[in-house]
């Protein structure tokens, strides 16, 4: 069994205890502000900011949220000297942990002359944006520097599910959008690549390695990505803006507000998508896989 450690404020925190709605244990641990068990893996955050991952997909869910405090001096120093000032070209993707909405992946190319404008517009992480700071930096971001964004809806994901799993689909778009990106900026070649660490480097290349054209070289792996360069964090934000939009247009079909993350609300929605159109409808919507397909039919 591993075991990982995370170190988040208490928004963060807050943001994990929504995420594990439906996975909360009813035990009360000494000092914790709650405790979750899913697919095995126990987590419990604590109120000194400690966040506990156990199990055999420890670090795997741990990397979700940021770097294990075993592996944060790792990953940083693996980094080229001075990297937060140099031309990168950097990747994240937003959806993947939403059972409503698409999976969207974006590859942005920041260099060095737009590295200021870019923090003049105060691009940074995501997550401390709000959702309308999000949309009006994504639409200005997009002005000012190269990017290529990838959109899979539901439909296309359920139909692309059953043979890439959730990992294989993410490093598929990734190296796809990054591929894409290269071809637009060429002759121009980054100084570097970074991606958004979701998996292992060693899983990353096993996955890559199965796509026709592929890109390898030059690549960086880490978690949190948005800290170490603003190519990062502005490719999540037109992520982050991308995916919003589509939750909007989702919400207007539907006549009702569609939630994001994996929680009750989605459950109850997804059960009256059932009731209305069965699953054909509901195929539309959300990614089946999930395990909120389930606990829907149970409600229905």
């Amino acid at each position: 069994m591993s075991s990982a450690v995370l170190k988040l404020s208490k928004t963060e925190i807050q943001k994990l205890k929504s995420y594990y709605t439906d996975y909360l244990l009813n035990k009360k641990v000494p000092y914790s502000e709650f405790s979750a068990k899913k697919n095995g893996t126990s987590i419990t955050a604590y109120t000194s900011g400690k966040v506990l991952f156990q199990g055999n997909n420890a670090e795997q869910e741990a990397a979700l949220w940021g770097k294990t405090e075993a592996s944060a001096a790792k990953k940083s120093s693996s980094l080229p000297k001075n990297f937060a000032a140099l031309s990168v070209l950097g990747s994240d993707e937003v959806g993947n942990g939403s059972y409503f909405g698409p999976l969207c992946v974006c590859a942005a190319y920041a260099d060095k002359e737009h590295l200021e404008p870019l923090k003049q517009l105060g691009v940074k992480d995501s997550k401390m944006l709000t959702d309308e700071q999000i949309r009006k930096m994504a639409r200005e971001i997009k002005e000012l520097i190269p990017f290529k964004l990838l959109v899979v809806n539901p439909e296309k994901y359920n139909e692309i599910q059953p043979k890439y799993n959730a990992v294989r689909m993410k490093v598929a778009l990734h190296n796809q959008a990054i591929r894409i990106l290269l071809e637009q900026i060429a002759p121009t070649k980054p100084d570097a690549i970074l991606i958004d660490q979701f998996t292992s480097e060693a899983n990353y290349m096993k996955y890559v390695k199965q796509e026709n054209q592929r890109v390898e070289q030059k690549i960086y792996f880490v978690t949190k990505g948005e800290q170490y360069h603003l190519s990062v964090a502005a490719a999540s934000i037109i992520s982050r803006a991308s995916f919003l939009e589509e939750l909007d247009k989702a919400s207007l079909e539907l006549g009702t507000k569609v939630p994001s993350g994996a929680g009750k609300p989605s459950d109850e929605l997804a059960a009256k998508l059932l009731r209305k159109g069965g699953m054909e409808l509901l195929n539309k919507y959300v990614k089946l896989h999930f395990a909120n397909t389930e606990k829907a039919q149970k409600l229905v």
